[in-house]
Parts: structure tokens; sequence; C-alpha cells
């Protein structure tokens, strides 16, 4: 058996009893007050790089490699940790380490943390809160919240919750089959990188680049599974998946929400404002536009059953392997 053949069939268990540990206990709130959560300290490494590294004065080429130089150090020095602790484990606990591997990658999963962070905004407009519903979403969202409707409000946190559902499920739990811990926790740390200076605004443009890049290429596959999923347990989208995916400015993104837009039957996308600037955004989907906060609640049953999939498609390939 191969070294990467053992990671695989050690990585499979793994990735089950990460998703429930996940499910069950997330990242509990004390812990996170305690110690933080280990994407703070890609983002402090990230913000550190950027503030030194990422000068206005200098060559568009010179930040260019800037920002590869940062990500090459913030990979590797991920990855590297990774393989470290996976490799000392395995030498002290042998077959009895898949726990503690299950443990140590939990983290890097976002099932409930993502349901934790939407539920809110659809229980604040059930009661008529749109100001408690606009602080809500502006939790997850990059985009101007202050005088959404609900209709927008709503919009923004479906698709946040489908691409969520990718960034932060789908593709973590990917790469833990395809590559161990440090599969995983690479990918979390590249993860982090986009969203933080993966921009075309001009500040970030250059140095940004090779994360933005790199990570259009990690979720290449996680992103059409995660679309499928959606389809799947759905049992609708497939059109609209496959006509409007291509309409995002994402060459990934667009997979997931696209085929929530197909599985609700709404709208997505459309005019949305950054930093008060309204960018005329394509609409995903041939629904209505007039989304209301019974949709938030669809779109987290179909979000509960496409990671339930998730779950059995993990445990059908530990059975298999």
């Amino acid at each position: 058996m191969t070294a990467s053949t053992g990671r695989l069939r050690m990585a499979e268990p793994v990735a089950l009893a990460a998703l429930a540990i996940d499910a069950a206990i997330g990242w509990p709130p004390a812990l996170y007050a305690r110690i933080g959560h280990p994407v703070g300290l890609f983002a402090r490494l990230i913000g550190g790089c950027e503030r030194r590294l990422n000068r206005a004065q200098w060559y568009a080429s010179v930040r260019r490699a800037a920002g590869i130089a940062t990500l090459v150090l913030l990979l590797g020095a991920t990855g590297g940790l990774a393989w470290a602790i996976e490799q000392a484990v395995r030498a002290y606990l042998g077959k009895g380490a898949w726990p503690v591997f299950a443990l140590l990658a939990a983290p890097g999963l976002a099932q409930r943390s993502l349901q934790d962070h939407v539920r809110p905004v659809a229980r604040a407009l059930l009661v008529g809160d749109i100001p408690a519903a606009r602080r809500a979403v502006a939790m997850i969202v990059g985009r101007d919240t202050a005088r959404l409707d609900e209709p927008g409000i709503v919009r923004a946190a479906i698709e946040s919750l489908a691409e969520s559902f990718c960034d932060g499920i789908a593709a973590p739990l990917f790469w833990l089959l395809v590559a161990g811990l440090p599969g995983l926790w690479v990918y979390k740390a590249l993860n982090t990188a986009d969203s933080l200076i993966g921009h075309r605004e001009p500040r970030w443009r250059a140095f940004g680049w090779a994360a933005a890049r790199t990570d259009d290429l990690a979720n290449l596959v996680p992103a059409r599974i995660s679309g499928v999923v959606i389809c799947l347990v759905a049992g609708r989208g497939w059109a609209t998946m496959r006509r409007d995916a291509r309409r995002h400015a994402s060459p990934n993104a667009g997979w997931p929400e696209a085929a929530m837009a197909g599985a609700l039957d709404l709208r997505l996308g459309g005019p949305i404002g950054y930093d008060g600037v309204m960018h005329l955004k394509p609409w995903i989907g041939a629904g209505q536009t007039a989304a209301r906060a019974a949709d938030i609640e669809r779109g987290l049953i179909v979000y509960r059953r496409a990671c339930l999939a998730l779950w059995v498609i993990a445990g059908g390939v530990a059975w298999l392997l």
C-alpha cells in the first residue's frame, strides 16, 4: 500500500467523525473567547504580511511577487505544521489515531457555524425587525447592508448559505479526503487568504492575485460537487444550475448559488452595493425576486439535507475502501 493510499484510507473515517463532531458542538463560544479560532492565526499572518509588503508606491509586479511570497509562506507553514502533527499522532497512536485526527479536522468544517449565523437573519425578519436582520446578515456578507429591504436581506443570506456550503464544508471535506489534515488546513488557509486579499479593488488586485487564482483552482471540483449535491437533495434545480452557474463573476460560486436558486425557485444576485458603489450583477435563477424570511428557512432545510448527503458520501467512501 502506498503512502497516498494509506492517507486516503485513514482520512475517510476521520472525515465522517469530523462532520459529526462539528455538527454536534461546532467551535464552542467559550473556546473561541479563550483561544480564538485557528483561522484567526491565518488572518493575523496574512494581515501582517499585507501591511509590510503591499506598498501602494511599489510597482504592481513587485506587489504581485510579494503576494505570491506571502501565499507560499502561509501554505508552507500551515501544511508543514499539519503534516508534522499528523505524523507525530500516527507514530504515537498507530491505528488508534483517527479519533484524534477527527478532533483536529472538525474545526476546519463549518456546518453548525453557518447555520447558527444564517438562522438569526430569518428570526429577525419573522418578527419584523429589519434593523436586526441587517445586522445579522452583515455578519456573513461583504456587501452594503444598511439599506437592504427584506427581499435583499433574504437573497444575501441565501447566497451566503449556498456559497459557504462549498467554501466552509464541501471543499474542506474534499481536501481532507484527498490529502488528510494537511489538505484540509492548507485549503482553509488558502480560502482565508482569498477572503482577505483576493479582491479586485486597486489595493489588493496585484497583491491578492495569487490567493484568488489558487483558491479558484482549489474550489474547481468542490464547487461543482456542491451544486450537484444541492440539486440531488432538493430534487430540482438542475436546469437553473446548468444555465446560470457561469453567470456569476466567480468561476465556482455560481454552481452552488445557481443550484440553490433553482431548488428554492428564487432569483438571486442582481444589483449589489459594495462600499457605496452599486454593481449591476446578473440575476441567477428564473424564480421570484420577492424573497421572504420563510425562504431562508426553506434554504436551511436544503442545506441540512445537503450536509447529510456529505455524511453519506464520506461514510460510503470509508466503507468502500
